[in-house]
């Protein structure tokens, strides 16, 4: 059994990529390189240069690996860039997973696992959000994910392909030893930015909104661990080969840190008190958003080992250090000509 990383170059592709390494699993990456990075991908597993739409150049991917599982991370995730073009966002996450899909049903893939997002619930109506909350997104990202869960589930109820849609709230964090971290350019995830302020690559970061119905008047979010995110993948890849019937899943810890705490956090870890401007609200961000995560621990037999928010701060301002010191923190995307091959061509 070989198994297929979408986005495997990106922040949790590369983790997942790692997690799978370590467990002697045969992985293979594929990626646009739009935004991830060749170095993030662990050594030895191979990587190719494409589009996860592109069935000519997927197809023969999965022949060649005789591909048993594939595992979806491959797509565009920031709210506000949504709102500002979401044709583009239809087309990276929904159009091309509904080719995905299409090409792992017609290649005999027995099992896929879809990254989704709790903005598909946008707005709701109590916390903590349930797998039942209805969906109702408020942005674009939250609408192309939830499309492409619901190809998903139809296509895999016609055809017979058992599938896990994993609703992440929010990632943050880094690799505890390191190997690899969130790498975007222009980030807008608030550990992210609070950690490039915290070491100088920020003169200054913004806090959007404080006028939302919480206590300190600054979103709330659920931040997972992005290590416990790639082994609540692990769990659900193993749930499926034991014949597991398919599942919807939230993935947080079920408690939420607002806006402020997690400033403080990172003032606190970095010993650094930066500058924070107070801006307008962003549009399509929720006031309020907390998962229960309950059905996952239960169906899947999950237990976080990294729910302690000062850890996940460290890690990323580890990370970002890291990166300082490499001079790696402002690299481009990496340079592959558009003329290479991705036949089946791995570095």
């Amino acid at each position: 059994m070989a198994i297929l990383i979408t986005g495997g170059a990106g922040y949790i592709g590369s983790h997942m990529a790692h997690e799978l390494a370590d467990r002697g699993e045969q992985t293979i990456v594929i990626d646009d390189f739009s935004s991830g990075l060749k170095w993030a991908i662990p050594s030895g597993v191979p990587v190719f240069l494409g589009d996860i739409g592109d069935q000519r150049r997927v197809a023969p991917l999965i022949a060649k690996y005789g591909i048993s599982d594939i595992i979806h991370f491959a797509a565009s995730a920031v709210v506000a860039e949504s709102v500002a073009d979401p044709l583009r966002y239809y087309r990276n996450n929904t159009v091309n997973s509904r080719n995905l899909i299409e090409v792992a049903i017609r290649s005999g893939v027995q099992r896929f696992i879809l990254s989704s997002t709790a903005a598909v619930y946008g707005n709701p109506p109590e916390n903590p959000v349930t797998e039942e909350t209805p969906v109702a997104p408020v942005s674009p990202y939250g609408s192309s994910k939830l499309m492409a869960e619901t190809m998903l589930r139809d296509a895999a109820r016609a055809h017979g392909l058992r599938y896990v849609i994993l609703r992440y709230f929010n990632v943050a964090g880094a690799d505890p030893a390191l190997r690899t971290g969130q790498t975007t350019r222009g980030a807008t995830h608030l550990i992210k930015v609070a950690a490039e302020t915290a070491v100088g690559l920020r003169e200054k970061m913004q806090v959007f909104g404080t006028d939302y119905p919480t206590p300190d008047r600054t979103c709330i979010r659920d931040y997972i661990h992005v290590s416990d995110l790639v082994n609540a993948h692990c769990h659900a890849l193993s749930y499926l080969r034991g014949g597991g019937e398919s599942l919807t899943l939230n993935c947080g810890y079920g408690r939420g840190f607002s806006v402020l705490q997690v400033i403080d956090a990172m003032r606190h870890e970095s010993g650094n008190d930066f500058p924070v401007e107070l801006a307008a609200r962003r549009p399509g961000d929720p006031a309020e958003i907390v998962a229960s995560a309950e059905r996952m621990r239960r169906l899947l037999g999950w237990r976080p080992q990294w729910d302690d928010l000062s850890l996940i701060v460290r890690h990323a301002l580890a990370w970002e250090r890291k990166l300082l010191a490499q001079g790696n923190a402002r690299l481009p995307p990496e340079n592959f000509s558009q003329s290479r091959s991705v036949r089946l061509s791995a570095r």
